[in-house]
Order: C-alpha cells, then structure tokens, then sequence
C-alpha cells in the first residue's frame, strides 16, 4: 500500500534528520522517500499528522510477553515497533523449533515483531549449552541467560567461546549469584530502615569485572542488561573505552526512580536489578544522555496478586511497554537532552547493538514508523494499560506524550 504521512515533524535520529511539516512516503512497506513524492506515487491512505512527531518505531532490548497477544498490542501502543524477547518463557527458549514457533505466533498476530533471545544455556541451567546455531537459524537475535545465573565460570567462558567463533552476540545480566540471592532492595540505609535484605552494589560490579575479563579472553560480542550502579556504568565504560566489544542498557524506571521510591513498601517499586541512590541514577542518566547507553522498557507484566503481598514476597518488575515512550521523554526534559537524542536512545541505539539495519526512516527502511503527539497529556490507570500487567509504579502520574498511530512494516497496527 502507497501511504503518505503528511504534516508531522519527521525525526530521524540515526541520519539527524528533523524537519517540520514534512511529508514520508512509504511504497511496498518500504520508506520511499522524505520530503518530496516518487515518481509517479498515488497515495492509497492519507494520514495528517500535524502537531505530530513523525519518527522510527521503537525498539526495545527487553520485554516479557507473558501473554503474546496483550503485550504486543501494549507493544504497538507505545510506539514500540520490535520487542526482544528474553528466553526465560515457560518452557525456556532453549530449542529451534519453540523460538520458530514464537516468531510464527507474533508473525500471525500482526502487531510489532518478536525477536528472541535463545537460551545460552540448556533449561538456562548454565551447564550445557543449548544447540545456538539452530536457534540462530529460527530467528533468535542473540543469547541469553536472562535472570538465570552461570555459577560455573569456566562454563561461561565455554559459552562465550563457542558464541565468539560463530559471531553470536550474548546478552547477560550482571548479578553475582551469590551476593544476590537473598536480597530484596538496594543495600543502604533504606533497605536498613525498612529490615529489608540488601543486594549490593558488589554483585553487580563483580560480575562485570568477570564478563569483562573473559570478554577480552574470548572477543565475544556482549551486551550487559540493565545496569543499575554507578561503579557498574564506570567499568563498563572502561572495557568499551579499552575497545572490548561491550554494550550496556538502562532500564526506563531507574532513570527516574531510586530507592527512596520503595516509600511504604511500594510493591510498585520492587524491581530486579532493584532501584538504587540518588547518585546511582544520575550516573546511569549521565550514560544514556552521552549515548553510551541504550534506553529499554524491562517490561515484565506481573498479575495483581503478586503485588499484593509482603514487599519481601512480591515479584520484581512493571509493566513498561507502553510508558516506554513518555518516560524517556520524561528523563530527556529533566536531564536536559535534546528530543532526538532522547529518540536515539530506544530507536537507532538499540537497533546497533542488535545489528539490525532497523530504527532509522531512511529510503529503503522498513516502514516501521511511530507517530506521537509530544503535548498530549493523560494520566496512567490500570484501564489505559493493554497489558495483562497492569503493575507499575507511576499508576495515577500524569503523563507526557502519547502515541497515536503505529505502522509495522507499512501497515496501520495501531
């Protein structure tokens, strides 16, 4: 379908393009051209979108799909064009044939793509590997332990190892085990106040220190999840700086929120890595604003009665898929950041790291597009969340920028 999107204020941050009441063209779900119609172009659909923001769909680094249908369309509501999909579903994503199947199933619903992470690991049991190549071949993006640890170092090595010699990014979140395992919040004077078990610091910064060191033993491509600690931001920087190839995320929620946001035990406010100091998120604000770190959602939709329980008891996580968008332009005003970098940030960014010629509006693109009114003001309920979880710590907030439409590989899916 021929469809023109007149009116909007085109973005683009991968080829700093930002132009005012401009025109994309798009022509066999391709991005045709920006500006001026092709040749012979006859528009089959017309969409206005004056006081809008025209730019890339969004892309997020991570994004649970606890029931495939209801997040991709709160996928696709907040902008969000690509979900990556890490590997710890029910079973795990650990064979070919179920990664094939949840790109099938994303494929028949129609709504943002699904990009998996295939399992590091048999069962994400950090012993065996799992057959990588196949999962490879079945779409899967990357490799993940997601939340699961590899206590046997010399067994990550082996994985990085084979992973390095096929060219296999692997993405890990860096948490000791050990100096995690039975903690709750972020080991300071809120989780003392509070008699809350701390996770420190040092879990996280250990295990950098380690995937760092086999990094550079092994040249593997690794991408750290959701850094949440000053002194784990400086030693990621140090390895990029020293040329490893390394990459980082930030996850939305700890651009914003510290510890002090537990509150009263807010169940809201428990996440994993879990929030920490005032310091702590202005470094990780600091990296995202440098652009040394990719922005992403961590959506993890969890069912209301696991929230209403004991702080200790309750799951970690919050529904983010569709606040994606506002809270990155949130983060952007208060840290000073420009909009089209703040874009960069869920679009062109994330698209690097996974090595995708995606996140751009450039002729020839894919025609994933988001278009958002950056005025809109509306306030977060539990009803304006498609999502089956309908967790997260800004219910009843204003909000900043709302989605109007998204098109997936040139279609209207929002």
């Amino acid at each position: 379908m021929n469809i023109e999107i007149k009116n909007g204020r085109v973005i683009d941050p991968k080829f700093a393009v930002d132009r005012e009441n401009t025109s994309l063209f798009i022509v066999d779900r391709q991005i045709a051209a920006l500006g001026t119609a092709p040749a012979g172009f006859v528009a089959e659909q017309t969409i206005d979108a004056a006081g809008c923001i025209v730019c890339p769909g969004l892309i997020d680094l991570g994004a649970r799909l606890n029931s495939i249908e209801a997040e991709l369309a709160a996928a696709v509501a907040g902008g969000v064009t690509s979900v990556v999909v890490p590997p710890d579903a029910d079973p795990p994503l650990d064979e070919p044939e179920l990664a094939d199947r949840l790109v099938h199933r994303g494929e028949e619903i129609g709504k943002a793509r699904v990009l998996p992470l295939g399992a590091l690991t048999l069962g994400l049991k950090g012993e065996r590997l799992s057959e990588l190549a196949g999962l490879k071949k079945a779409g899967c993006v990357a490799f993940s332990q997601a939340k699961a640890p590899v206590v046997d170092t010399e067994a990550l090595l082996r994985a990085l190892e084979y992973a390095a010699s096929f060219d296999f990014p692997v993405f890990l979140h860096p948490q000791d085990h050990w100096l995690s395992r039975n903690g709750i919040a972020h080991d300071g004077e809120v989780s003392a106040r509070l008699g809350l078990a701390g996770i420190p610091v040092a879990a996280e910064t250990i295990a950098i220190a380690t995937i760092v060191q086999l990094v550079r033993d092994t040249g593997c491509r690794v991408h750290l999840t959701r850094l949440s600690s000053a002194a784990g931001v400086a030693l990621a920087k140090a390895a990029i700086g020293e040329g490893l190839p390394l990459s980082f995320d930030v996850g939305v929620h700890h651009l914003l929120l510290t510890e002090n946001d537990i509150g009263f035990f807010n169940t809201h406010a428990r996440f994993a890595p879990p929030l920490r100091t005032h310091d702590d998120r202005a470094a990780l604000s600091a990296a995202a604003a440098a652009g040394d770190a990719a922005i992403c959602s961590d959506h993890t939709p969890v069912g209301a009665d696991d929230k209403l329980v004991p702080f200790a008891e309750a799951k970690p996580g919050a529904t983010g898929l569709e606040v994606l968008l506002p809270l990155t332009l949130k983060w952007a005003e208060q840290a000073g950041v420009g909009l089209a970098d703040a874009l960069a940030r869920i679009t062109c960014a994330p698209a690097a790291i996974l090595g995708l010629e995606a996140g751009t509006l450039a002729v020839g693109a894919a025609a994933d597009v988001c278009i958002f009114d950056p005025a809109a003001n509306w306030t977060l309920t539990p009803d304006a969340l498609r999502s089956r979880g309908k967790n997260s710590p800004w219910l009843g907030y204003p909000m900043t920028g709302q989605v109007w439409r998204t098109l997936v590989d040139g279609r209207v899916v929002y």
